[in-house]
């Protein structure tokens, strides 16, 4: 599945929150950074920006997919 080119750091972490069980912790300036404890503690700094570059929103997936324990096309559907 293709990366989106136009996500912004917002729309990430709101999906990230609602579908995958992560949660806000505070934002310092323009980072917004979530926290999950499952399947164990994993801390996650996304940039608040309107759209993420596509390195940033990759190494973001990856993490979030190796941590979760699935594809990264799951985590973009």
């Amino acid at each position: 599945m293709k990366i989106p080119r136009d996500l912004s750091g917002e729309a990430l972490v709101n999906r990230l929150c609602r579908d995958w069980g992560y949660r806000i912790v505070h934002q310092e300036g323009s980072h917004i950074v979530i926290v999950t404890d499952a399947p164990s503690h994993q801390r996650v700094v996304v940039p608040a920006h309107k759209s993420l570059r596509i390195g940033t929103l990759n190494a973001i997936l990856r993490a979030v997919a190796r941590h979760k324990s699935v594809e990264r096309s799951e985590l973009l559907k």
